[in-house]
């Protein structure tokens, strides 16, 4: 009885990581590639696109958008804010066609959500005192969203759940100058 028991006991052993890689999760895509012309990855954001500067989203440049894309989404927020993140900008509904979304603009067709300062607008990094890291994340999603443009990126993180095909991400860093 004990040599049955163990026997059956490996055999599920070894058969269930078979089923759960039995193809029921979809194939993990490359990643997107999330860059700027005005700064590098881990890089300092110039002070033209934060709030004591000119307060414009910057250039950003989208690579390896997966062909079976619907639309595209964007979240910029800060990490380091001291609630754990505070969001500057979303957008989504971005056509997938859309390789760069230039300075100071918000593709044709695409979404601006609520943002932390309660606006549909891009609003630049202000942290108060020391450095902080801002990330823009964009995802490629297997449909096109149908969200109220009033909706936050809690609201949009739920509509793109189970519906993402890739995303990417691009980090920058900012400190407010210190007024003379």
């Amino acid at each position: 009885m004990r040599q049955v028991l163990t026997s059956l006991t490996l055999f599920f052993f070894l058969l269930f990581p078979l089923a759960s890689s039995s193809g029921d999760e979809p194939p993990k895509a490359e990643e997107l590639k999330v860059s700027s012309p005005v700064f590098d990855h881990k890089g300092n954001l110039p002070r033209k696109y934060a709030c004591d500067g000119s307060n414009v989203s910057p250039p950003l440049k989208i690579e390896k958008i997966p062909p079976q894309a619907k639309s595209l989404a964007l979240v910029f927020d800060d990490i380091d804010a001291p609630k754990g993140s505070y969001v500057h900008w979303i957008l989504w509904n971005i056509s997938p066609s859309v390789k760069e979304i230039k300075e100071n603009s918000v593709p044709d067709g695409a979404v601006e959500g609520t943002n932390g300062f309660k606006k549909r607008s891009y609003g630049g990094p202000c942290p108060p005192s020391r450095a902080h890291r801002y990330v823009f994340k964009v995802y490629a999603l297997d449909l096109v969203l149908q969200l109220d443009p009033s909706s936050t990126k809690e609201q949009l993180e739920k509509a793109m759940k189970g519906h993402i095909l890739s995303r990417g991400e691009l980090m920058g860093n900012y400190k407010k100058e210190k007024k003379k």
